[in-house]
């Protein structure tokens, strides 16, 4: 099938762009309709409000939404809203919750709250000390001429925290930045940050046009760009748990100690070894990101902020650490977590507005010692499964109803094949054996019939 560009695609209808996709890209145009009605909302309200959140929207893509009940966090009790796709991430956060709720539950706090942005600028004067007496003597200006726009948020107790020049032409000919620090309160900031630099580089370029302090010749400057940055080492949350070693043996067959010693070590292992440190902060984020989604902020953001920061020694390295000191058992993580409670759609998608709810519609604060404890806790699952019981089982548990449902095997067959892996850990080929045996066929003549 070959097919030919569109012009003008965005200005078609939702039932334009729907029909010229399906009767361009599908062999089977009818069925390709019927799978994206088919997750339209009843509620036709509802699904313009969707349709509206992004561009040449068609229909909704729909993710499992689920709880993990008895949190308890600084002695207050949550349930906390998770959606992600990955089979066992709910079930390992529930445990992590009933398991830490008596034994003291979750500690978090808030270290900082401070966020970043820059106007990156070019500016090829041969003495930089010239350019910093220019910008010490407008320092003010970049503060006094945005009060309008910072108003409303000083009035909430943030703003313009600093503004710095930095000079980068160290590491690239003539780049320098104006960096600005902020307080964003229950917001994540990013409208309010970059309307602030980009006013910032009007205002230099304003000033540094008619300043005497500078040969006409270095009045010149490029502004490159003016964006927040999603790197945010300095709004960062901990969360820990913490008991003595001897509460530690339920649910294992070791002793207390022997499960203290392989925990140890399994974090000792991410902190020192990338290949296992990815995938070991990658289960963190399996609860960060499903909090993240649940809650309306922007996931992809915290990805690559929590990332860089592990790697900020130079080496990628875990974000959760360990210590066992005087009979103490204690598992803490610092994050990097730059989140709103207002703004985008938090106040717009009816599931944000559900899950804001649920958690009793906390702070950006809040939130964030919230966020911390999750990926904690999905840590302390991950692991204990990992250096007791291996991972698999009960991750392919979880697996197989996914798996039978592949097979569209009925609820029957559903029943009678998870009840034969009571006592074994099921795989693909081990679930297709068992279906094909209930059904009365041959692997073979199964995969034939796909």
């Amino acid at each position: 099938m070959t097919v030919k560009g569109i012009k003008g695609f965005s200005k078609l209808s939702k039932e334009g762009k729907t029909e010229w996709l399906i009767e361009n890209y599908f062999d089977e145009p009818e069925k390709a309709l019927q799978t994206l009605k088919g997750y339209w909302h009843s509620d036709a309200s509802i699904q313009k409000l969707h349709d509206e959140f992004i561009e040449n929207t068609l229909t909704n893509y729909y993710m499992p939404f689920g709880v993990a009940p008895n949190f308890l966090i600084n002695g207050k009790m949550y349930c906390l809203p998770m959606a992600i796709e990955e089979s066992s991430v709910v079930a390992a956060m529930a445990k992590a919750g009933n398991f830490w709720l008596e034994r003291g539950g979750f500690k978090a706090e808030v270290i900082s709250t401070k966020k970043i942005g820059h106007v990156h600028f070019v500016w090829r004067g041969k003495d930089s000390s010239n350019l910093r007496r220019f910008f010490d003597s407008i320092r003010q200006k970049f503060i006094d001429e945005t009060n309008d726009i910072t108003k409303n948020m000083r009035a909430r107790g943030g703003g313009i925290l600093d503004v710095e020049l930095v000079d980068r032409s160290d590491l690239e000919p003539n780049y320098y930045q104006i960096k600005g620090s902020f307080e964003t309160c229950d917001s994540m900031g990013a409208n309010f940050i970059n309307t602030i630099l980009e006013k910032w580089s009007s205002i230099l370029e304003k000033y540094i046009s008619t300043t005497t302090l500078l040969s006409e010749e270095d009045r010149q400057i490029e502004v490159i760009m003016c964006i927040l940055s999603n790197y945010t080492p300095e709004c960062i949350v901990r969360a820990e748990v913490s008991c003595p070693v001897d509460m530690l043996t339920e649910g294992t067959d070791m002793s207390a100690e022997d499960f203290c010693e392989n925990f140890v070590r399994a974090v000792h292992v991410a902190e020192i070894e990338p290949y296992r440190a990815v995938t070991h902060n990658k289960g963190i984020m399996n609860g960060v990101d499903s909090l993240i989604i649940a809650t309306g902020n922007d996931f992809r953001a915290i990805e690559a902020c929590v990332h860089a920061y592990a790697s900020r020694s130079g080496t990628y390295k875990s974000l959760s650490h360990v210590e066992i000191k005087d009979g103490m058992f204690r598992f803490y993580i610092e994050l990097p977590l730059s989140l709103g409670t207002v703004g985008g759609i938090t106040s717009l998608h009816p599931m944000v507005k559900f899950s804001s709810e649920l958690l009793g519609n906390p702070s950006a604060r809040e939130l964030m010692q919230i966020v911390a404890v999750a990926g904690l806790a999905q840590n302390f699952s991950a692991l204990r499964s990992l250096t007791t019981t291996g991972i698999q089982k009960g991750h392919m548990k979880m697996h197989l109803l996914n798996i039978l449902n592949q097979f569209e095997a009925t609820q029957e067959e559903k029943v009678a094949i998870i009840d034969s892996f009571k006592d074994r850990i099921p795989s693909y080929q081990l679930a297709l054996e068992e279906f094909c045996k209930l059904r009365g066929i041959t692997v073979d003549e199964f995969v034939k019939k796909q």
